[in-house]
């Protein structure tokens, strides 16, 4: 039985709990207490006329309840349709016209017709309801979820029970999760992927406790997760904070590692956007091995690095039911046996026809090769190579990541306005900003470059971040956003630090 089926097939075993931590408050339940309450929220939703296919939206911060509408909606046959606060604001009664919503639940304060407060949903009493028996087929799509947006307005798709289940049985395979594990999620629920690990709870017998991003640190130190799911952004500020702190108390990196991620660590999962090589090491030596993986929307997880099968500078070996096929511009194609998509929902014309090609194939945008092992490369968006006024073709990613490599610098964009040299836009990772060490950092790059991939200056940004619209919802740089705004910066010669 594939595992969305086991998800909706019945109570799981006992002895299991999902804990949800805000700051200053944390609460936990037995999966099997979830699985109940899931059962009064799916009669509630039979109650309100949702019938199988239509659409729950969902636009709330992480919660018992919006775990609670997911699993009912699976329970019924409903999609899913997740909502993160800090990337749509639009209002309640916009999202349910324009995403065809049979009703959304908000923690908003609106009122609407078919919006309603999140909040009641855990009240909810007990149903007289008779939950239909359900099977999901494969090619049948229990969520729509919705694109970073890092280059436009957000675009969605329907992505299919079985890519969820090919996604889910590969990493259980490769990390085997099960009892004694406890998986800690404080990326938005809204992100299909962050859903996994409740399923993945239900099915293989762990615990998972879910926060968010405000609340992580603070709940890392008393949950004592052995999984910990987050972004690159996150571990290159968790890692420069580790740093400081060790070089502050002369503790060693692993004493450190242990008072903020506590003493039971497996590994460290990161994938969705480039990781600092420096990042990893530094974490992997401290005692915390993380495994780097790849993956779009459009694909879902297409390689992992794990235990036993782990080659540092890949994302990992590709996943059985994928293909990656490099083609004669060594973009990334992704062939999989259970798609999850093969068009856009939502998007402007002609943008389903340059992701999803015939026969199955996406075509990613990315950068890379395949080693002889079968090791995926990713060096960079094709979008995000400069080409020089002397033809010079400059993949961005490797310089950008050379200057990460800095303590002073959070972020950073490399852009060419002029076409004649190379401009660094910089987030800096400490207040006030330490220009020396960002020059310094700046020769040294430049030092170990070739010379039409040096860098002429540098110029300092606001830090990125979600709220300014800099960064994605997945902790991207928005790169079309950061380049426009500091474009004044950029093109003024007296602006910038230079090597």
């Amino acid at each position: 039985m594939s595992v969305i089926n086991r998800v909706v097939s019945g109570p799981p075993r006992p002895g299991n709990r999902l804990s949800v931590a805000r700051l200053g408050a944390a609460e936990s339940w037995d999966l099997t207490e979830v699985w109940e309450l899931s059962g009064r929220v799916a009669g509630h939703l039979l109650g309100l006329g949702v019938r199988p296919g239509d659409r729950i939206g969902i636009l709330a911060a992480n919660s018992l309840e919006w775990v609670l509408l997911d699993l009912a909606a699976l329970r019924i046959k409903a999609v899913t349709a997740g909502f993160d606060p800090g990337k749509f604001d639009a209002t309640g009664a916009e999202l349910v016209a324009r995403y065809g919503l049979a009703v959304l639940f908000t923690d908003q304060d609106e009122t609407a017709d078919r919006v309603r407060p999140i909040a009641a949903v855990r009240e909810l009493p007990p149903s007289d309801a008779v939950l239909p028996h359900v099977v999901w087929e494969p090619g049948e799509t229990p969520a729509l979820k919705f694109t970073s947006g890092s280059s436009g307005p957000a675009k969605s798709l329907l992505a299919s029970a079985g890519s969820i289940d090919s996604s889910l049985a590969a990493v259980q395979e490769m990390f085997a999760h099960g009892p004694g594990d406890d998986i800690f999620v404080f990326l938005p629920l809204s992100l299909l992927q962050q859903r996994y690990w409740v399923y993945s709870a239900l099915v293989f017998g762990h615990d998972v406790t879910i926060s968010t991003y405000e609340a992580a640190f603070a709940t890392l130190r008393t949950a004592r997760p052995t999984v910990v799911m987050g972004v690159p952004g996150f571990y290159e500020t968790t890692g420069a904070h580790l740093q400081a702190r060790a070089a502050r108390t002369g503790a060693s990196p692993a004493e450190v590692a242990i008072e903020v991620f506590g003493d039971r660590i497996r590994y460290l999962w990161t994938g969705s956007a480039p990781a600092n090589p420096a990042t990893l090491r530094y974490f992997t030596d401290a005692g915390l091995p993380i495994f780097e993986g790849y993956g779009l929307n459009e694909t879902c997880i297409v390689a992992k690095n794990h235990p036993g099968a782990h080659r540092p500078g890949s994302v990992g070996r590709v996943l059985p039911g994928k293909e990656v096929l490099i083609d004669a511009d060594g973009v990334i194609n992704v062939r999989g046996e259970r798609p999850v998509a093969t068009r856009y929902e939502h998007a402007e014309p002609g943008e389903s026809e340059a992701m999803f090609r015939p026969g199955g194939i996406v075509r990613t945008g990315d950068l890379g090769h395949l080693d002889e092992d079968g090791y995926l490369f990713v060096r960079g968006r094709a979008d995000d190579v400069i080409v020089l006024e002397n033809g010079k073709k400059i993949i961005v990613r490797p310089i950008e990541e050379r200057l990460k490599a800095c303590t002073a610098i959070e972020d950073c964009v490399v852009t060419n306005p002029s076409q004649r040299q190379l401009v660094a836009i910089v987030s800096p990772a400490v207040n006030p900003v330490d220009t020396e060490l960002i020059a310094a950092a700046l020769r040294q790059a430049n030092a170990a470059l070739d010379h039409d991939e040096q860098v002429a200056k540098v110029v300092l940004a606001d830090r990125f971040t979600v709220d300014n619209g800099l960064l994605s919802s997945q902790f991207k740089p928005r790169r079309k956003q950061i380049e426009a705004r500091y474009r004044r910066l950029v093109i003024d010669p007296e602006e910038g630090i230079r090597a």
